[in-house]
């Protein structure tokens, strides 16, 4: 069989048809955990502990030996679009704490390089 022939069976195939543009439009593209590291110029270490995500996850998540889960896929979304917000947000939680709303010692601010337009 030659690709041609490939293809056109494959186009055919009432059970796999193509997808649209308007499919394809409104599709996401999972979010990259070591991209966004990358991006960010964190170390493995560094991601893990300004996010608070265990690093073993984080380093399966970078081998392909696990694979996000929603949840972390969306949270990866929002590390990626704005990191200070998602810093400012887990600061502030971590500031709760469970003694009545006090807050603790004043964190130094996250090392999160500006994100280049």
């Amino acid at each position: 069989m030659t690709e041609e022939e490939i293809d056109q069976n494959a186009l055919a195939d009432p059970d796999n048809p193509p997808l649209t543009d308007e499919q394809l439009s409104r599709m996401r593209r999972v979010p990259n955990p070591r991209e966004i590291r990358e991006q960010m110029g964190l170390t493995q270490r560094a991601f893990a502990k300004q996010f608070q995500i265990a690093l073993g996850t984080l380093r399966d998540w970078e081998q392909g030996a696990r694979r996000p889960d929603s949840a972390a896929k969306a949270y990866l979304r929002v590390i990626q679009e704005n990191p200070h917000a998602v810093l400012e947000a887990l600061d502030q939680t971590s500031r709760i704490g469970h003694h009545g709303g006090s807050q603790g010692p004043a964190r130094a601010e996250p090392t999160v390089p500006a994100r280049s337009v």
